[in-house]
């Protein structure tokens, strides 16, 4: 094999790897907030889909508590979806560059 050919491969693996280190820190930087429709309720979570965040309205004070419970977890999967759509976008740019190099 040739100092060329070696050059090469060399270049390639770190295009990869710089490719693999972008995605990750894409992944990582994956911040979502979702709203209730009335926004009594606002949830954040991280690209996993973990709670990082949760706001009520003051006027939460007057919902029943299953009511509220309904809110927070439909919000949630909400903002849990959003973020599923992020990471997906993350790892579709990272297959395609993939397919470049």
């Amino acid at each position: 094999m040739s100092e060329h050919d070696m050059d090469a491969i060399v270049g390639r693996a770190t295009e990869q790897v710089n490719l693999l280190e972008e995605a990750l820190a894409g992944l990582a930087s994956i911040t979502v907030r979702a709203s209730s429709e009335s926004d009594q309720v606002t949830v954040e979570v991280d690209g996993n889909g973990n709670l990082t965040g949760l706001w009520m309205d003051d006027s939460i004070s007057t919902l029943d508590v299953r009511v509220l419970a309904a809110l927070i977890t439909s919000t949630s999967h909400e903002a849990a979806r959003l973020a599923d759509e992020q990471r997906a976008l993350v790892m579709r740019r990272l297959q395609d560059a993939f397919g470049r190099v």
